[in-house]
C-alpha cells in the first residue's frame, strides 16, 4: 500500500470519520497499513480525538444500537465484537448495561417465532433445544432465551 504523509493521513481519516463512526483501533490499523511511523500515528490520533472525530464511547453506543436493532445480535455477540475492536472494558460494560432486557426480548421473540416455523423436530424438547442453540449463536444470554422460549410455549398453547 502507498505510504502517506502525516497530513494526508489526518485528512483522509478526518473525512472518513465525518461520514461514519469509527473507533481508535480502526484508525490505528489504517495508519499502520499506510506505514506511518508510531510517533506520527500518535500525533494524528491525538488530533482526531481532540477534535472529536474519534470517540470510542460514542462509537460503542452507535455500534451496539445498530447490532442489536438491525443485525439482531444479543449481548454476548456485541460484547465480543467490541472486544475485537479494542474498546475499553469500562466503556463496553457501560454501553451494554444501557440496553435493558426488554429490548433484547423484543428482538429475540420475533426471531424465535420465525425460526420455530422453519425448524423441524421430533418433539417440543428437541425444538426448544434447536431454538436455544440458534439464540445462543446469535449471542443472547441464557436467561433472555429462557424467557422468550417460555413465552413462545405459552402462546403456542393458546
Amino acid at each position: 500500500m502507498k505510504q502517506k504523509s502525516e497530513q494526508d493521513a489526518y485528512l483522509t481519516l478526518a473525512a472518513l470519520c465525518a461520514q461514519a463512526e469509527h473507533c481508535q483501533y480502526e484508525m490505528l490499523e489504517k495508519m499502520r497499513r499506510w506505514e506511518l511511523d508510531d510517533e506520527a500515528q500518535a500525533r494524528v490520533m491525538q488530533r482526531l480525538v481532540s477534535e472529536r472525530y474519534v470517540d470510542d464511547e460514542r462509537y460503542a453506543r452507535a455500534f451496539v444500537k445498530d447490532k442489536v436493532r438491525y443485525n439482531k445480535w444479543g449481548r454476548r455477540k456485541v460484547e465480543q465484537a467490541l472486544w475485537q475492536k479494542h474498546i475499553d472494558e469500562d466503556i463496553r460494560q457501560q454501553v451494554l448495561d444501557e440496553i435493558d432486557d426488554e429490548e433484547y426480548i423484543s428482538v429475540l421473540r420475533p426471531l424465535l417465532k420465525q425460526k420455530r416455523r422453519s425448524t423441524k423436530a421430533a418433539n417440543d424438547y428437541q425444538l426448544n433445544q434447536k431454538l436455544m442453540r440458534f439464540a445462543l449463536g446469535r449471542g443472547f444470554t441464557f436467561d433472555i432465551i429462557r424467557q422468550c422460549i417460555d413465552i413462545e410455549d405459552i402462546e403456542g398453547l393458546e
